[in-house]
């Protein structure tokens, strides 16, 4: 699981060793097949129609983009729990809130890096227009944010506890 604050991303172990595997192999291995995949596709002639090339650069440029986030993601890490408050919005928190003062239209989702979104909740980045709204706010209180179409939501927040 990853939390993120202001200028650190929280990881648990677990979360850690896994990005620097990938990262690992992400420079090494991967870099040497994606290069051979080049090679192979340069050996085939006209690089103007070739597809094969076109696409193993693509995928070349997408790796190197994923080394550098997580390479970026890395460097700013700390390893171990942040400090998780009960009944305060912060990242890592599971979070439930009521829309527009209707307690019956509820939504549950994880305040979290998006690195991790898994499919058994919902989750959005403490970054995001609702992440930004109701963190730090406490059970009870009312957040605002703003939707895409430049509208302002209000929602209350209902529960706010540390993900497990």
């Amino acid at each position: 699981m990853t939390q993120t604050t202001e200028s650190v991303t929280w990881l648990t172990q677990e979360a850690y060793d896994q990005l620097k595997a990938e990262l690992a192999y992400l420079s090494g291995p991967a870099r040497t097949e994606i290069a051979a995949k080049i090679a192979a596709a340069r050996e085939e002639g006209d690089l103007r129609e070739n597809g094969g090339y076109h696409a193993a650069k693509e995928e070349q440029g997408k790796q190197e983009l994923r080394v550098r986030q997580l390479t970026q993601l890395l460097e700013h890490a700390k390893v171990g729990e942040a400090p998780a408050t009960a009944g305060v919005v912060a990242p890592g928190t599971v979070v439930t809130i009521a829309f527009d003062g209707d307690e019956d239209d509820t939504m549950t989702f994880l305040l979290a890096s998006r690195e991790y979104a898994s499919s058994d909740i919902e989750t959005y980045s403490p970054q995001s227009p609702l992440g930004t709204g109701v963190n730090g706010k406490k059970i009870g209180e009312n957040a605002e944010y703003e939707l895409p179409n430049g509208k302002k939501a209000s929602v209350k927040i209902l529960e706010a506890k540390p993900y497990s």
